[in-house]
């Protein structure tokens, strides 16, 4: 499942079983020491046959009464199923299946032949989850048990590949000349307006959760560190409850000095090429453990098709007129919502981006043209969002820089400029002309592996329902 060749031993184990499956024709006689679930328990008598999984692979053990404590056989061949068990034993090659004369034979399979073990946990009875069973339990029960569902091998691959995703989106962005940087999460004032605020007690102060990196980064970028991103929470106070909505979410935010929208819409279809790439290279595998589930749920498949650059550009005035042709109610001026998008995605089913917003629908530190107008003249802002068929991905833009500006959009959003000084404040001395995005990462892994819904992406997801696990 996971490339173990270059992890090291540890207290419990010489070798991780797919060290172990890898290498059997060098280990062949040699002593090694492993440990994992226990997945199969089978035999009787005087012999035990043991499946044993861990985070990198498979093996049978061999235990036998005669070659070992017999208390311990005893307690092994009677362990429930998901127990830790630590064998120690010499490795052998299992005998060949016998195969047609002509035929060429299976490659060689490994088992380790016990001299020792020990039960390092014993698993309780009944799981409320199935693990190698095909027991079908809701997204809730799942997720309460999400220690168990993480066993399933179609789930671990999710999870791998979310941090596949993580790492080459870093990778990325670094290329391109950004660094990365942390942003305070507990903040005195909305980040983005609005009441959409998770308020808290700072000590004696009233604050807040952030809902989003954006004032900070600017501000970093404002301090001469040009090029920045961000791996990191936001935290939103919406009472959604759909499948692509959750309060407390995972983004990659980008900020960039002397660029404009267009430019940094360039960074991220470039990043998410690279992404799709290096999954299309390196993790088939992954893929492939989530197909093999699929098929048994006779869901569709999944492939990863390396999206072509550049990505389509479809202006927010040439998307009404694509719903209205289509039949969509709707009007120069109005948000286009997801029943508006299923019409824009049947023209663009990938990614596509969706520029020049109105002023009116975008945050007041969105940068605006004042000769930009739409088709009913109204002020166009230099906002976009990313959408990959009728879903949001990322909402972005070039950035006010100017304070006067900055300070006049506050009021005209009803928020008072004296509220927000912490940031204006770092505009008075010069400010270059930057712009910027945020990407959510559990919605790009919805679409690298088809889940149906953000939460079976999300390792302990937070939504109206749910703070724990």
């Amino acid at each position: 499942m996971r490339d173990s060749s270059a992890w090291k031993p540890t207290s419990y184990r010489t070798h991780t079983l797919g060290q172990v499956v890898d290498n059997g024709a060098d280990l062949v006689g040699k002593e090694v020491s492993v440990a994992g679930y226990a997945e199969t328990v089978r035999g009787r008598g005087a012999i035990c046959f043991l499946m044993l999984r861990d985070g990198t692979g498979h093996i049978q053990a061999f235990l036998k009464k005669d070659n070992m404590d017999e208390a311990t056989f005893e307690a092994i061949q009677s362990a429930s199923r998901e127990s830790t068990i630590q064998v120690t034993g010499s490795v052998a090659q299992k005998r060949p299946p016998k195969v047609p004369e002509g035929e060429p034979l299976p490659p060689a399979e490994y088992e380790i032949q016990v001299s020792s073990a020990q039960i390092l946990s014993m698993a309780g009875t009944p799981l409320p989850v199935g693990v190698t069973d095909d027991v079908h339990v809701g997204l809730d029960i799942r997720l309460d048990n999400r220690h168990l569902d993480l066993r399933r091998a179609h789930v671990n691959a999710m999870f791998q590949l979310r941090s596949k995703v993580l790492q080459y989106g870093r990778e990325y962005l670094i290329t391109e000349g950004f660094q990365e940087i942390n942003s305070p999460k507990i903040i005195a004032s909305a980040s983005e307006g609005g009441t959409n605020l998770f308020p808290m007690m700072y000590f004696d102060t009233p604050a807040f959760l952030s809902q989003s990196p954006q004032l900070y980064k600017q501000l970093a970028v404002l301090g001469g560190l040009e090029r920045v991103f961000e791996i990191g929470p936001a935290f939103r106070a919406e009472k959604h409850d759909t499948y692509r909505h959750l309060n407390e979410f995972i983004s990659f935010d980008i900020e960039g000095a002397w660029m404009n929208d267009e430019d940094v819409m360039g960074v991220q279809e470039r990043m998410i090429h690279h992404v799709w790439s290096q999954v299309a290279a390196n993790d088939q595998n992954l893929i492939d453990i989530v197909n093999e589930y699929k098929a048994s749920q006779g869901q569709e498949t999944i492939s990863v098709e390396v999206p072509e650059l550049p990505f389509p550009r479809i202006p927010y005035c040439d998307a009404i007129e694509i719903v209205q042709k289509g039949g969509g109610e709707i009007e120069w001026g109005d948000d286009i919502e997801s029943h508006h998008c299923d019409l824009i995605a049947a023209q663009y089913p990938g990614f596509h981006f969706l520029p020049r917003w109105p002023m009116a629908m975008k945050p007041f530190y969105i940068f605006h043209d004042e000769n930009e107008k739409g088709t009913t003249g109204g002020q166009l802002s230099r906002g976009f969002d990313l959408n990959y068929g009728r879903d949001e991905m990322t909402s972005g833009g070039q950035r006010e820089h100017r304070v006067d500006v900055l300070e006049q959009n506050l009021r005209n959003m009803d928020l008072n400029p004296e509220d927000f000084t912490f940031y204006t404040d770092g505009f008075r001395y010069g400010a270059p002309p930057h712009a910027g995005w945020g990407l959510g990462v559990a919605r790009l892994l919805m679409v690298l592996t088809g889940a149906g819904n953000v939460r079976e992406v999300v390792l302990f997801p937070r939504d109206r329902s749910r703070v724990t696990p």
